[in-house]
């Protein structure tokens, strides 16, 4: 075998072991849930389904926000 495959399987082995930092996790999900809610939310307000407001916005993310962190820890 090629010295990459063994560089390979000892990155894999890494990255499986390390779990990293929960505040890191929750931080990336409270960002990207409130910029996909952002855009959601505008697209809808485009299509004239809903007003584009704060609140709206908000209560997207933070239903993203729980959606995701559920699917991925449960």
């Amino acid at each position: 075998m090629s010295n990459g495959d063994s560089e390979q399987e000892g990155f894999e082995a890494g990255v499986s072991s390390s779990r990293g930092d929960p505040r890191v996790l929750l931080a990336m999900n409270a960002v990207l849930s409130t910029l996909f809610a952002w855009t959601i939310v505008w697209g809808l307000a485009f299509l004239d389904f809903i007003e584009f407001s704060l609140v709206n916005v908000a209560t997207a993310a933070i239903v993203l926000f729980a959606m995701t962190y559920l699917v991925t820890h449960s």
